[in-house]
């Protein structure tokens, strides 16, 4: 009697986990991929690339983005690579993300999902402007990105966006 509670609980604890792994990234299955794009913004118009791929057995998604930004009237050109850690909470929903780049930032990002829409918002931090990161799907194969920037957390101001095709 022992032992078979003991093979059920197993059976069941790992089909949980089967279960909640499966469906991870579904509200992401539209933005995996390899994307390049063309956008506005401080300081002036870019260009640029991003990727988003499953890593570590699908347990997390990995962004990597490379953006070129040509010198302006009195600034120089400006290259920009950042790389983006999505992972999934305690129940297997992505909630959460971490950001660096090579500038020196680090963001910690929560996420929140709408309509063709991810929505990742960094933590509220006294004295540290709070940073928004939208990607909104407009058509198959076209996705709209746009950072913005706050000083009070609730008005933002777009400091870079841009639309991107998926690349075939």
């Amino acid at each position: 009697m022992r032992t078979k509670l003991i093979v059920i609980f197993i059976l069941l604890f790992s089909t949980t986990s089967y279960a909640q792994q499966s469906g991870t990234w579904a509200k992401w299955q539209w933005l995996i991929g390899e994307w390049h794009g063309e956008g506005t913004g401080k300081p002036g118009q870019g260009t640029g690339t991003f990727s988003f791929k499953p890593d570590l057995d699908a347990k997390i998604l990995m962004r990597k983005s490379h953006s070129e930004y040509p010198a302006t009237a009195g600034k120089p050109a400006i290259i920009h690579d950042d790389l983006m850690i999505v992972y999934p909470d305690y129940s297997g929903v992505p909630s959460k993300a971490i950001y660096f780049d090579n500038e020196g930032h680090t963001i910690n990002y929560s996420i929140a999902y709408a309509d063709n829409t991810i929505i990742m918002t960094s933590e509220k931090i006294p004295d540290v402007p709070t940073f928004r990161l939208t990607y909104t799907l407009l058509e198959s194969e076209t996705v709209n990105t746009k950072f913005e920037m706050s000083r009070d957390g609730t008005t933002f101001m777009t400091y870079v966006e841009g639309k991107s095709k998926k690349n075939k």
